[in-house]
């Protein structure tokens, strides 16, 4: 198990399987020592465990445990093509999107779950840009979405 994995389960989570693409692209691809994931919904075992509107129908709370969720399953695409999550040099940027009440303007706090996860399992490594982006509607009536680059150190 890799470090990085032993992390997670220090913090009592498992690595997911690759969520599968709704449409035609990839989860993950590499060029040169980047890695880029496709925007990760937050699915658990093939299924959205909420839908709905952050600031309607999904308090804000929920949404950054959700965007935790989306950064765990970018964390698994990563893998799908880089090999071993220890081979991470450092994240380089995070987008979130958050599809919103027309009167919610938090969203840096609810992309915040997905940061706060990086950190937690990367350290410095896990320190990056970010944006954080309020949307009228993500796939699947998804409340959140995140994508995620990183810099791989060479194999």
């Amino acid at each position: 198990m890799s470090a990085v994995e032993s992390k997670l389960a220090e913090l009592g989570l498992t690595l997911p399987e690759v969520v599968p693409p709704l449409a035609a692209y990839q989860p993950a691809v590499q060029s040169g020592p980047y890695v880029y994931t496709s925007g990760q919904l937050p699915m658990v075992e093939g299924k959205l465990p909420v839908t709905g509107k952050v600031g309607g129908e999904v308090t804000p709370e929920e949404a950054k445990e959700l965007a935790r969720t989306c950064a765990l399953n970018a964390l698994a695409a990563v893998k799908s093509v880089a090999g071993d999550l220890d081979r991470i040099a450092r994240v380089v940027k995070v987008v979130g999107f958050v599809a919103s009440a027309s009167d919610f303007t938090g969203q840096p706090a609810v992309i915040n779950g997905a940061s706060e996860l990086l950190g937690e399992v990367l350290g410095d490594k896990g320190v990056h840009a970010r944006s954080a982006v309020g949307v009228a509607v993500l796939p699947l009536d998804a409340p959140v979405e995140v994508e995620v680059q990183v810099e791989l150190a060479q194999a």
